[in-house]
């Protein structure tokens, strides 16, 4: 089986594309009742704008909207249209969230509940960039990950923690590859996390954290 089209029952909401998952989103965020709940949920702000409310979340050390009941995201102080990857993850996340908060456990992509049926997907799309990229000098993660809000950790040769969300911590850990072994890595959570975002959320989100740290690492 191509695990690339694997759908478990956490992922349904991909299912059709992200046009339709945006749109389902929309209408699950419509269906709340307690917005001011689900921002002490989410760790999110709100007010009042011209008979409007409005949301603000953090995403990856940029600050964004949505506005209500237009239900547009959008970014703070930028006129960047949002990618709609982007949007979902701020959207579920919203959504989602429970406000349960962190154990300190750490776990890896295979303890989640379908984890282990869809590592290789995660590990291809999440992991290997970079593996790819950052491998054989790990230590240049630590600077681009500050661009992301990240910060060094123990762990590996090098290891940094990114608050993709306010109650979403990644951890991306490295070991260094040479002439004899290949690098290593692997993407660390809180074991709460499910409370927060559903399995292909965590995928999406971890390739979009992955790719934009090797474009950083390009740009210098």
């Amino acid at each position: 089986m191509n695990n690339s089209r694997l759908l478990l029952p956490a992922y349904r909401n991909y299912e059709y594309g992200y046009e339709s998952a945006y749109k389902l989103a929309c209408e699950q965020l419509a269906g709340i009742g307690d917005i001011k709940q689900q921002c002490l949920n989410s760790g999110a702000q709100s007010l009042e704008v011209d008979s409007k409310k409005v949301i603000t979340i953090g995403y990856l050390n940029q600050s964004y909207q949505i506005v209500l009941p237009d239900i547009k995201v959008s970014l703070m102080d930028s006129q960047e249209e949002v990618p709609i990857r982007d949007k979902l993850l701020v959207l579920h996340y919203f959504i989602k969230a429970r406000g349960t908060p962190d154990t300190n456990k750490i776990i890896a992509f295979k303890e989640l509940p379908e984890g282990v049926s869809y590592f290789p997907t995660f590990a291809k799309r999440a992991v290997k960039p970079l593996l790819d990229n950052f491998g054989k000098e790990p230590h240049r993660l630590l600077e681009v990950a500050k661009r992301l809000g990240g910060h060094k950790v123990d762990g590996g040769d090098v290891a940094v923690t990114i608050n993709a969300f306010r109650r979403v911590p990644v951890t991306i850990v490295l070991w260094r590859g040479d002439d004899e072994f290949t690098p290593e890595g692997s993407i660390l959570f809180d074991s709460n996390i499910s409370d927060y975002l559903s399995g292909e959320d965590i995928v999406v989100l971890c390739e979009t954290i992955s790719w934009r740290l090797v474009k950083y690492l390009r740009e210098t």
